[in-house]
């Protein structure tokens, strides 16, 4: 298990590297466009829908994608988009969160489709816009999902139930915890300062997503991160109920060692599209 997992890292990060590396958009584009379709193929099996239904779902996914590549809306202001994504996240996913999986599966199987294929949509367009803004502001916002979430099971372990009794969503993912949740929060915080004050020394493509923020003043940084690392906690535990609801444990085995690919990309879904709604917010 272990030498899948990191064959399957080595193979991912490769074809990232190479997709960023390169002068033309359009790798990176196509890399994150397969991933994205192979998501909402994943998505339509977890909603319960046929293998003729599934595969639809991957080939919309694509168009919609290509479609949106093809109308230059990678060039536009996206800001209504983003808003409004950003509130069905927010609203919609406490709500999810505190409702549960009866109330998910009570939902129309067409309405949960549709729903699943536009948030892979949207955080595509986030995801290309986000590219274009420059490598450091990319990154900066995919660390941060990716450093809490890291943290918060490291913290876990070492301190899972020694200060709060319960547990962070215990019907939805048992395993995660409070002090789980809040070293991950406290660790990005202190990653997302030093980030945001080390790299005007660095002769770096673009200013990343904290030091804009802090452009605005220390309080924007800090509730900014918070309100980005509690939304990449909210995308992990709504794609946990899903699968709850479906009986699963992995979205699927595209990716040996690591489950699938909804699995490693669900925390990125809410943030993505909150993340540009800050920079559009914080723009000069």
């Amino acid at each position: 298990m272990l030498k899948q997992r990191v064959v399957t890292a080595l193979v991912l990060v490769t074809l990232l590297v190479f997709a960023l590396r390169a002068t033309s958009e359009v790798p990176f584009a196509l890399l994150t466009m397969i991933l994205m379709s192979a998501a909402a193929w994943e998505w339509s099996r977890i909603s319960q829908c046929s293998s003729g239904v599934s595969l639809f779902a991957g080939l919309a996914c694509a168009v919609l994608c290509g479609g949106a590549w093809y109308a230059g809306w990678l060039n536009l202001h996206l800001q209504v988009v983003w808003l409004i994504s950003g509130l069905v996240w927010v609203v919609f996913g406490a709500w999810l969160l505190r409702s549960g999986t009866v109330f998910w599966l009570g939902l129309p199987r067409g309405l949960r489709w549709v729903g699943g294929l536009l948030a892979l949509w949207v955080a595509w367009l986030a995801v290309m816009q986000a590219r274009q803004q420059g490598l450091n502001f990319l990154f900066s916002v995919m660390v941060l999902v990716w450093a809490a979430d890291i943290l918060a099971y490291f913290c876990g372990r070492l301190l899972g139930g020694r200060w709060f009794q319960n547990k962070l969503a215990p019907t939805i993912s048992p395993g995660k915890t409070w002090e789980g949740a809040l070293g991950g929060l406290t660790g990005v915080l202190l990653l997302a300062i030093g980030w945001a004050r080390l790299e005007p020394s660095l002769a770096l493509d673009s200013v990343s997503l904290y030091g804009l923020l802090l452009a605005r003043g220390w309080p924007q940084l800090i509730l900014g991160v918070i309100f980005l690392v509690a939304m990449s906690v909210a995308g992990d535990l709504v794609e946990s109920l899903f699968k709850r609801a479906a009986g699963v444990k992995d979205s699927s085995k595209l990716l040996p060692g690591h489950g699938g690919v909804l699995d490693r990309i669900d925390a990125l879904l809410p943030v993505l599209p909150l993340a540009m709604l800050l920079l559009e917010w914080v723009r000069p």
